[in-house]
């Protein structure tokens, strides 16, 4: 039991931040939190996909003249690593237009309280 819980150390530590980001953004009432909340989230997907692409003992697929590829198994796959550079990117893009949403909020309706702005918007209406 012990060795699962040491072996899979990355895996625990997914899922705390996918609780914790998930848990603050249903949770908090402020729109600010939410969206740290949705970044904690992000994170810990990205993670996920990085620790779930890990191989022990295994190394990076350079191809050399020198070295000739005798077992693909020992190589690790840079596919999942890639597309995770990506979706940091996507991940500052959305949380950058998250934050610019909450400023306009902000200057229309002088709050930033989840249950405040759904009753001014209501007294709009």
């Amino acid at each position: 039991m012990l060795e699962n819980l040491i072996g899979y150390y990355g895996y625990w530590f997914v899922i705390i931040l996918m609780v914790l980001g998930l848990s603050a953004m249903m949770t908090k009432k402020n729109l600010v939190k939410k969206i740290i909340g949705m970044s904690i989230l992000q994170s810990g997907i990205i993670f996920f996909f990085i620790v779930s692409a890990n191989k022990f003992n295994a190394t990076v697929p350079i191809q050399t003249e020198g070295l000739e590829v005798t077992r693909t198994a020992n190589y690790i796959n840079p596919l999942p690593h890639t597309l995770m550079l990506t979706a940091i990117v996507v991940g500052v893009a959305t949380t950058g237009v998250a934050f610019a949403l909450v400023m306009m909020i902000y200057k229309r309706y002088h709050t930033l309280e989840e249950d405040q702005l759904l009753q001014k918007m209501k007294e709009d209406d």
